[in-house]
Parts: structure tokens; sequence; C-alpha cells
């Protein structure tokens, strides 16, 4: 059958309890002739496509890590409304002249809040609201008393109280769907047979990657599972997850080498690991970021780190194997390479250079 959202789950839950071999395809691969686009003729052309051989399957998980790619994900978008709530709170400061932003990082933490429900109680005076921070704000009483120096109505503490109240309560359900995921993990370690590694020993072994905390490591399983062998090699898996140029050539010139379609969430997780990778001292990631972002810009720097994070990811699986960090010196030249570098600088920009030993120049 045809991938359509989220409405061929219901059909694929019914027939995979009967004896069918279920083949899941990527509508984009079966697009069908022009001028022929009808219900009727789509099933005729899946139908004439499959009896050829022609369509490949998707990756579908068992259903106990769907269910828990499901929590992770409503995880994950219950987090992202935390961020816009956080941000319409910042918006009704504005408007009431408000600029709590410009003095504390986290205007939800614990002095933010403190200053907001100081103010939803009516407290105007911004003497008082500055000494409701903590000790170790960077900004001076001076500057917190400046910032808080506006003109909150009755409407403005309506508004704060509304979105405070929102962010309490999407806390609230992601702590529950964080009990529910811990639940999950614990069916799922019950259930594996005995020639495989349990969920959570998996999750540790991930755990020690640069940039992968538990959440994403939790996150990554959810995604890819914990078998590797539907995946032929590294590349496959890169390819599936979107990480990888897509292949746009023509004549004999490439046209574009964006980054193919993939798997949304994982992609952008793993471009998130990535970042926080490449900020980790002493690591092979951040070597392998900084030496492609002088050639080829952040962009593209950073979203080779996440292929080979995810290629760590796909060999650690399938062979269970530790983490070993190659460190930061794997990229470094020796100083006949460096030196014959720095002449060639030397030359793009117009000086010629000779180079002489200082033992010799003594």
């Amino acid at each position: 059958m045809e991938a359509t959202g989220v409405y061929w789950k219901p059909v694929w839950n019914i027939l995979s309890d009967g004896e069918f071999a279920m083949v899941l395809a990527n509508a984009a691969h079966i697009k069908n002739v022009p001028g022929r686009k009808t219900d009727v003729k789509d099933a005729q052309w899946i139908a004439d496509l499959l009896a050829h051989g022609l369509i490949r399957s998707s990756f579908v998980p068992e259903p106990q890590y769907a269910e828990l790619r499901s929590l992770l994900r409503t995880r994950k978008q219950l987090t992202r409304e935390q961020t816009r709530h956080v941000q319409r709170i910042q918006k009704t400061l504005e408007e009431a002249n408000i600029k709590l932003d410009s003095v504390i990082s986290d205007i939800v933490g614990m002095s933010g809040r403190a200053i907001l429900m100081a103010m939803i109680d009516g407290e105007a005076n911004p003497y008082k609201l500055a000494a409701l921070a903590d000790r170790r704000i960077k900004a001076t009483p001076a500057q917190l008393a400046e910032a808080l120096r506006g003109r909150v109505t009755d409407h403005h503490r309506f508004l704060l109280r509304l979105h405070l109240g929102q962010l309490d309560a999407l806390q609230a359900a992601i702590e529950e769907i964080d009990r529910q995921v811990d639940d999950t993990t614990a069916s799922i370690d019950e259930e594996v047979k005995a020639a495989q590694a349990p969920f959570r020993t998996l999750i540790e072994l991930l755990v020690a990657i640069p940039g992968l905390s538990h959440l994403s490591a939790h996150t990554v399983l959810a995604e890819i599972g914990p078998d590797m062998n539907r995946f032929p090699t590294a590349g496959h898996l890169i390819s599936w997850a979107g990480l990888c140029p897509r292949n746009d050539e023509s004549a004999g010139k490439r046209r574009s080498n964006r980054l193919r379609k993939g798997a949304p969430w994982l992609k952008a997780l793993l471009v998130q690991c990535a970042l926080a990778a490449a900020r980790q001292k002493n690591s092979y990631f951040r070597a392998q970021y900084h030496r492609l972002k002088q050639r080829r810009g952040a962009t593209k720097a950073v979203c080779a780190v996440a292929a080979s994070i995810l290629t760590t990811i796909y060999h650690m699986l399938k062979d269970g194997t530790a983490y070993q960090d190659l460190g930061t010196d794997h990229f470094a030249r020796s100083k006949e390479q460096r030196a014959k570098r720095l002449v060639k600088h030397l030359a793009d920009l117009g000086f010629a250079a000779e180079l002489r030993p200082l033992t010799a120049a003594a």
C-alpha cells in the first residue's frame, strides 16, 4: 500500500494480523504517469509495479518501537509548544515596556518566574521586583530595575497568568510522557530475546558518544530501532535519514548538493547532537567540525558531523562495540605538510617564500 500521512496505519494494523506479506511503498517512488491521476488508476498502477518487482518496501518499526517513537515525538512537540509560550510571554512583556529578556537569559527560570509572579500579583515597583532576582544574575540591581520599569496593565497580567499556566500544564504532560517512556522501555526489555541486548543497555552504550544525552539516545533508538540488519551498510542508513547529498546531476554537472529528504525527526535530532558534539572539547567530532567549517562552511560541517555520528551509531549497534574517540589529533598534519600548505597560501596571495630550517639559518 501507499504511505499517505497516518491514514495507512489503521489498514496496516488490521491486515498485518492476517497472512499477508505487507509492503509499504513511498509515494514519491511510485508516482503515477501524468494524466492518469485517480484513486482507481493509482491502485492499478501500484499493483502493476508490485507485480514487476519495482516497489521497495519502506521501514516500518515493530509495534513496541512504534509506540516509543510516538511518545518521544509527542514529547518533542510539547517542548516546542513550551518554547512558543515563552515567546508569547516575552511578547506580552514587550507590550508592557518590560525588557526582562535583556537582563535575564531565561525569563521563566527561578528569577524570571519570581518576578513574573510578583507582576501578576500586582507589584509594580521596579526596585522591589529587581530584589527578587537571584544574586548570581550578572546584571546589577540598577540595570534590573531599569529593565523592569514599565506599564503593566490588568490585561498583561491576565496574559502572563494564562501563559504560565500553559507552561506548567505542558511540563506536567512531559513528565507524564517520561514515565510512560520508562514503562514502555521496561516492557521492551522484557520482550527481547536473550540473544539481543536490553534496550537500556543500548542506551547506555550510545550515551558515550559526544553530543548524545539519554533522551537523544532514547529517541535515536526509537527512530531507527536496535536491529541494523535492515540496513545493508551505514550509507543506506545515512541515506534513509536524509543526511547525504541528493543525486541531482545532468550532462556531467552536479546541479544541487543539498541534503535529500529523509526522516525529519531523526535528521533534526542528529543536527542538534552534532552542534553539541562540536562544542565538546577533546573530541573527534569537534576536530572534524572545525576542519570542514574552514572549507565548506558551518552548515555543511555540522551536517557532516551528524552523518558521522549516525555512522558511529550504526557500527556500535551492529557490532556491539563501545565508543572509542579518535581524538582531536586525528586530522593533524605533519610539519612538512603544514609548511607546504602555508607556502601555497602565500603563493595564492602573490608572494614567493623560501623555507630554511632555523638550524641552518643560525
